[in-house]
């Protein structure tokens, strides 16, 4: 692996440390539970797409008239990823993206959608800042936080920044805590069934760990190079996109 990569892993242990051990995961022991924590994660779900579509924009063509990207490899990696996250498959063969996957997996388990519906409606209509929407709306102040730091490093327009967040400052559920949970609810009740949450999950552990975790790594190394600032940049971008993280987690637990 490439030493800067080592180095930043290194540097980001500690943040990672504290997510895994988190006292959240202590604190998931039912649907209820579940049901709090996707509807505050759900913005984190839905902002990922913000970077992906960052990165599209600076790493492949999207204006007209069109012409050859910088990098055909990175482009190829990122409209690989897009076309999965924007249009993959969900449990009945049909496409939809992983946000939508995700809502209908909120829906499913009877956790509530509205508040994500109507963020997403304001946004539209009134062309506002992200960060100002979500204060106006009242969100929880980590989930405010979180998104806001998102669109800030977007708003730099720099591919490495938008490439940190995107790779490092990203920590996955536990899913397998999860899916526990889930086969337990069902086996006490053989009519309910959340199907659609198991398969999310496992669609995600599927997709990032073959796949697209290493082809990060490397879009990172080729965006850096040999830069010395940027590969500092990409470390500090990552300390505080993981920070923030760990904040939301701590908001969700006070919510349990």
């Amino acid at each position: 692996m490439n030493a800067h990569i080592n180095k930043i892993e290194k540097e980001l242990e500690g943040y990672r440390h504290q997510l895994r051990t988190h006292a959240l995961y202590a604190h998931l022991n039912n649907i209820e539970d579940i049901k709090t924590f996707m509807e505050q994660h759900i913005y984190a779900v839905w902002d990922f797409m913000s970077l992906l579509k960052a990165l599209q924009n600076h790493l492949t063509t999207t204006t007209i008239p069109w012409r050859p990207a910088p990098n055909a490899s990175l482009a190829r990696f990122i409209n690989e990823i897009v076309l999965e996250e924007e249009s993959d498959v969900n449990e009945l063969g049909e496409n939809k993206s992983h946000f939508e996957m995700y809502l209908d997996a909120m829906e499913q388990i009877g956790a509530n959608t509205s508040q994500i519906h109507l963020f997403l409606k304001e946004l539209s209509e009134k062309n506002y800042p992200v960060r100002l929407v979500a204060s106006e709306m009242g969100l929880n102040k980590a989930i405010t936080d979180f998104i806001g730091f998102t669109f800030e490093v977007i708003e730099t327009n720099e591919p490495h920044k938008i490439a940190s967040a995107f790779t490092f400052g990203r920590e996955d559920l536990i899913p397998d805590m999860f899916i526990e949970i889930i086969k337990n609810t069902e086996q006490k009740d053989e009519s309910i069934s959340y199907n659609k949450l198991t398969y999310y999950l496992n669609r995600h552990i599927e997709l990032d760990g073959d796949d697209h975790g290493p082809l990060a790594l490397k879009m990172i190394a080729e965006l850096c190079g040999n830069d010395s600032q940027k590969w500092e940049e990409v470390a500090q971008t990552a300390k505080i996109g993981l920070e923030k993280r760990i904040q939301l987690w701590d908001s969700v637990t006070a919510q349990i």
